[in-house]
């Protein structure tokens, strides 16, 4: 059965602005990133797969492998091969970029415009792919990832859900079908 992490909150989801990261807080994920980076192709491969067969109506956006239901052929597939580097490089300009919140509003701006008005993705997919690189980065890089650096990375993640959200509302999202299985 497929777990859906967001569904059910409501608009107190995104009413209450998370609190920015500390200096601190932004060099742990720099340098945890740093680490992370070095792995971005097979990271991203790994993100993108644990997502689709843990939550198989995400796929659903994709037409070239909305129908493949192997991880092994979803590995395989160019096409998801060149969507992880595309979601690694966004991660990577946002942890470049975390000292300059014009850089990151602009790229998280992008990227919510993208898919609300483009691939029409509902904002809750946000945060079920956040959960997910939390737990891919957990998992493959526990010595890097601690406790402190994911708590660190839950709130980069927050922050980047609660934009993207209020990017979505700026364009005037409404959610085109309730349901997303």
């Amino acid at each position: 059965m497929e777990r859906m992490q967001g569904e059910g909150e409501g608009e107190a989801d995104h009413l209450e602005h998370p609190s920015p990261l500390t200096d601190r807080e932004k060099v742990m994920i720099q340098d945890s990133w740093a680490k992370v980076y070095q792995n971005c192709d097979d990271v991203g491969v790994a993100i993108l797969i644990r997502l689709f067969v843990n939550f198989p109506s995400s796929k659903q956006f994709f037409s070239q492998f909305q129908h493949i239901e192997e991880a092994e052929e979803l590995e395989r597939s160019t096409q998801l091969r060149k969507h992880a580097g595309r979601v690694m490089n966004a991660i990577n300009t946002l942890v470049e970029s975390l000292d300059n919140s014009d850089k990151v509003a602009s790229v998280l701006k992008l990227v919510g415009k993208a898919h609300a008005l483009r691939h029409k993705v509902d904002p809750v997919y946000f945060k079920i792919l956040s959960g997910v690189i939390l737990e891919v980065l957990g998992e493959e890089f526990p010595e890097v990832v601690t406790p402190e650096v994911a708590a660190a990375w839950t709130k980069l993640l927050d922050v980047v859900c609660w934009n993207i959200r209020a990017v979505y509302e700026e364009v005037g999202w409404t959610k085109v079908s309730s349901s997303t299985g």
